[in-house]
């Protein structure tokens, strides 16, 4: 029963390692997440459809992100996950002004 159990996760720790190997391909110049769609979000690292559409919804309840680090108040986006996406992510400065400027 114990040589199942370990033969068990070898076979499901292959199939994540398989699923890793064939990981998304990354935004090739960061996306502006005050504009990215659901569909460009989703290229980001740790971001699923679900992650997605929380960005997109949070944008347009409370206006424009100011800063990339706004990004921790969706659920779902921990410091972690989004030091992970930080290279790939980026608020327009104009925008960022014009969104202070609204508070």
């Amino acid at each position: 029963m114990a040589r199942r159990a370990v033969v068990g996760y070898g076979l499901a720790l292959m199939l994540l390692l398989g699923a890793a190997a064939h990981g998304k391909e990354k935004p090739e110049k960061p996306l502006n997440i005050n504009t990215a769609t659901v569909e460009e979000l989703q290229q980001l690292p740790g971001v699923g459809k679900v992650i997605a559409q929380r960005i997109v919804r949070h944008r347009e309840v409370s206006g424009k992100f100011r800063s990339v680090d706004e990004l921790v108040v969706i659920r779902g986006i921990s410091r972690r996950k989004l030091e992970a996406m930080r290279p790939y992510v980026t608020v327009e400065a104009k925008e960022a002004e014009e969104a202070k400027e609204r508070d």
